[in-house]
């Protein structure tokens, strides 16, 4: 097997657009475009090592990372697109890499078919290229007709042998900046492959862009909703946990583990989303390896699990039953460590209490009550 490389470029503002926020850090469909666009990578080719080429003072780099479920490293890029790409070759000198493929980071629609051609395109020429045809006649400013039988449209990713390409650019790319990388490798004289392209694989750039993203990407998944309910009585002790936060109050919640029924209780709606039983069958209370054990731990393995299975946690909403503890003074800190636990915007999560109104074993004051709901997406 080869030891392939990717570097993603993800350098510029995308003026064109709009926004406040660099287009490759904009949501598409829960996700920033690059984080999207880093999965579709990654589940059609084998990476040894992929490299992120960022802005200087990059402010939004570390929160998209945090979110990947895969390793990357950044390099810093330069003032036009070829001097972002020499940076990012740059970077794997040391890496003992055979072939590099260069993309663009609004690219969130790459396929398996469409790497497995460049890969082939690669094994007889040093560099390969998708391109599509041209259907639409085509003619210059003052009306002549232009043969588009002679005329590609390039997309990205471009993909090279990396000895090659890295001498391309350190003999001709030094100053003169390139419209892609495969004119760097056309004016080294390299060999090139032109693969077969993909009408899907489109460039983000334009506001309306974003919409036709959101349509594609909402049309290769489905939306799915879990519930969770969970009850815990009171009793003797010092400190309540109810959605990972600490209450001292001088009474405790009796369980097996620190019996945190609102962390359960999402727990439970999170696995009912990926119809993968209940909190129980995960970690049941009859394990003594469980004994006290924070429930931030069982709302972690299921958010992992949604990771796996290439999903997406949209919103979670946690409604707290009780006459006590008061929810109020705690709220705004529920809500933030469940959005830390979940890799979640603040404004996906909601928290709030409610009583019975004095019935019950809620309104006796015996206990409190959970119940979760949680949505997420996952590939159709």
């Amino acid at each position: 097997m080869t030891r392939d490389a990717l570097i993603l470029v993800a350098a510029g503002i995308g003026a064109r657009a709009g926004g406040d926020t660099p287009k490759q850090y904009q949501l598409l469909a829960g996700k920033s475009v690059l984080q999207n666009t880093v999965e579709a990578l990654v589940n059609s080719h084998v990476f040894k090592k992929i490299c992120i080429v960022i802005a200087k003072d990059d402010p939004y780099i570390s929160g998209v990372i945090d979110s990947m479920n895969v390793e990357v490293s950044l390099a810093i890029g330069g003032a036009t697109r070829t001097l972002s790409v020499r940076s990012g070759l740059d970077a794997l000198k040391n890496e003992n890499i055979d072939h590099v493929y260069i993309h663009d980071a609004a690219r969130p629609f790459v396929t398996p078919h469409l790497m497995q051609a460049l890969s082939e395109g690669l094994s007889t020429h040093a560099a390969a290229v998708p391109c599509l045809p041209i259907a639409d006649a085509i003619k210059d400013l003052e009306g002549n007709a232009v043969d588009r039988d002679n005329l590609r449209r390039m997309q990205t990713p471009q993909a090279f042998h990396y000895s090659a390409i890295m001498t391309a650019f350190e003999e001709h790319a030094l100053e003169e900046s390139f419209a892609d990388d495969i004119a760097v490798a056309k004016r080294a004289g390299l060999s090139i492959a032109f693969t077969q392209g993909d009408e899907g694989n489109f460039k983000i750039t334009y506001p309306d862009d974003f919409k036709k993203a959101e349509n594609r990407l909402m049309s290769q998944t489905y939306s799915a909703t879990g519930s969770g309910f969970d009850v815990h009585q009171f009793d003797d002790g010092d400190i309540l946990w109810l959605c990972g936060v600490p209450i001292e109050c001088g009474y405790t919640l009796k369980g097996h583990s620190d019996a945190d029924a609102g962390l359960h209780a999402l727990t439970d709606a999170i696995l009912g989303a990926l119809a993968e039983g209940d909190i129980g069958d995960h970690f049941p209370p009859t394990d003594p390896k469980w004994k006290g054990a924070a429930s931030d731990k069982f709302l972690e393995f299921a958010v992992e699990l949604i990771q796996q299975r290439g999903g997406t946690l949209q919103h979670v909403d946690v409604t707290l039953i009780c006459e006590k503890p008061k929810i109020k003074p705690h709220r705004a800190a529920m809500r933030e460590r469940i959005a830390q636990i979940c890799s979640l915007p603040l404004s996906r999560v909601s928290v709030k209490a409610t009583t019975t109104e004095k019935l019950g074993f809620t309104g006796r004051g015996e206990g409190l009550a959970a119940q979760a709901v949680a949505t997420i997406t996952l590939p159709a």
